[in-house]
């Protein structure tokens, strides 16, 4: 069962072809695979992110707050009305990381957002579901974004708290705000650079840390919503996406 409360530090960093390449050699033996990277292959993440009609949630977020939320609708792949998908609720506060999240049918999903009717589905966490609702209801959010991304996730051997994801091919849209239709996207990254996000609640192992140093690579702020609104914005000012 997918865990639908945790608490943790996620920090990002850019990463080049060779620096991937480095990195992959030196968890070998140290990390293993997710279950979805079957072969070795990536799984893909689709998104819709919600937000209001003045997109408050994300250009508050890029103030950097002490505190800032998002709330988005996650599927694994691309989906169909009876599949399962999952509403999260993404906040931060000093460093760490609280996510919630809930089961739901896309159906489901599709009409809440249309009317507000809520939710019921039997793996659904009904407390979690309130409080989402709530601020559903404040900001009066609708479907703004789809956000995609193609991931590889690794897990420490004998650690569970540490996680590593490896991002490409991230690319969004403003149209056609579904999980159930395709996963095609403007890139928000030019091709070579991959999203490394290292997450834990505790320190990160010794061994991460000097491979970090050893090829100077650097923690980033980046945000996928961030920078697709950024990009979105100067593509209303006349630049190219």
């Amino acid at each position: 069962m997918a865990i639908e409360v945790f608490n943790r530090r996620e920090i990002k960093y850019m990463l080049s072809d060779a620096d991937r390449d480095a990195l992959l050699e030196e968890i070998r033996g140290k990390m293993e695979s997710d279950k979805f990277n079957a072969g070795g292959k990536p799984y893909s993440i689709c998104n819709i992110y919600l937000d209001t009609d003045a997109n408050e949630l994300i250009r508050k977020s890029l103030e950097k707050p002490a505190f800032k939320e998002k709330i988005r609708l996650r599927s694994y792949g691309i989906v169909g009305a009876g599949d399962t998908v999952f509403l999260e609720s993404k906040k931060k506060f000093g460093g760490v990381v609280n996510k919630r999240r809930t089961a739901l049918t896309l159906a489901d999903a599709y009409r809440y957002f249309e009317t507000g009717d809520f939710p019921n589905h039997p793996k659904m966490n009904a407390q979690v579901m309130k409080e989402i609702n709530r601020t559903f209801e404040f900001y009066r959010l609708k479907p703004k974004v789809f956000l995609a991304y193609d991931r590889f996730a690794f897990f420490e051997k004998n650690n569970s708290d540490f996680r590593m994801t490896l991002d490409t091919n991230i690319r969004a849209r403003r149209t056609d705000i579904r999980l159930d239709t395709n996963s095609d996207g403007g890139a928000l990254l030019p091709d070579g650079v991959w999203l490394l996000e290292a997450k834990a609640f505790r320190a990160f192992p010794l061994w991460f840390v000097r491979f970090l140093s050893s090829r100077k690579i650097y923690s980033t702020s980046f945000s996928k919503y961030g920078t697709e609104y950024k990009l979105w914005l100067k593509k209303q000012n006349g630049a190219s996406f």
